[in-house]
């Protein structure tokens, strides 16, 4: 296996059986030039990506230390969640993590609206951007904002298997926010992350938008409906509400049935 070209210290672009690779590993391509023959015993991961050319350039461009920490995160979350998660994770995690260092360095802070939600929709996710966090801190004494978390928990959850894509991610998150916004407001109350009842809610809202997208819905019965409109008429109120938020800015249309569900999340939450 021999070097075609160094990117850094730890990673190179290697020809394996006539085949072009990305090989990573500490000090893999230490004091090395093209044509060198390179260590196996060094090689921690070996891989193909469709996007080489574009890795290869980022590699480049970026600080040393931040593509180790990035892999380093990588191998974690894979530990983690006992997974592999798409190679696109190396390029896109890479390049947001050096850039959020580099924000971090230069004294600016990109708050993330989506914090909350994030948190609770895609919780193993979190952890792992708060191992993150912890560990960037623990090799470069640099403090990264919790915000950030939530950001590497999106990258992680998009690169699982069947995560979606970031995009899709993103409005879907920022949809239920839009929601749980609507009902805040609408209520006048503040509603603690850590309160089973909203984490509930955040859960069932997220679940109602697949169902919703897929043509699913569970129906509920019409007798129910009619006692729930009745009997929490303000948390029923609330979820009309919602509704036409939902349907005036996103263009989803939640069935009636729907509304039920909902209204009984919105009354535990003011029962407390």
């Amino acid at each position: 296996m021999r070097i075609k070209k160094v990117l850094n210290n730890n990673a190179a672009v290697v020809i394996d059986h006539n085949e072009e690779k990305i090989a990573v590993g500490a000090g893999v391509a230490f004091q090395k030039k093209k044509n060198d023959i390179i260590n196996v015993n060094k090689i921690e991961k070996l891989f193909v990506m469709k996007e080489n050319e574009k890795f290869q350039q980022l590699l480049l461009k970026i600080p040393e230390e931040h593509f180790t920490l990035s892999e380093e995160i990588i191998t974690y979350a894979e530990e983690y969640l006992g997974a592999k998660l798409n190679e696109h994770i190396h390029i896109a995690l890479t390049d947001h993590l050096s850039f959020a260092i580099e924000r971090v360095e230069d004294g600016m802070k990109l708050n993330n609206k989506l914090f909350h939600e994030i948190k609770v929709l895609y919780k193993n996710e979190f952890e792992i951007g708060m191992w993150a966090i912890r560990h960037i801190e623990k090799k470069t004494q640099i403090k990264i904002p919790v915000d950030e978390a939530a950001y590497i928990a999106l990258h992680i959850h998009t690169a699982k298997i069947q995560g979606g894509d970031m995009k899709q991610t993103l409005r879907q998150t920022s949809i239920i926010g839009d929601m749980v916004q609507t009902i805040k407001e609408y209520l006048n109350i503040e509603i603690e992350e850590d309160d089973i009842s909203y984490q509930r809610l955040i859960t069932h809202l997220r679940f109602a938008i697949s169902r919703i997208s897929e043509n699913k819905g569970d129906i509920m019965d019409q007798d129910m409906l009619k006692l729930l409109k009745e009997k929490f008429s303000p948390s029923y109120n609330c979820a009309k509400k919602v509704a036409l938020v939902l349907s005036r800015n996103h263009g989803i249309h939640l069935p009636e049935e729907e509304l039920g569900y909902i209204t009984l999340h919105i009354e535990r939450l003011r029962q407390r």
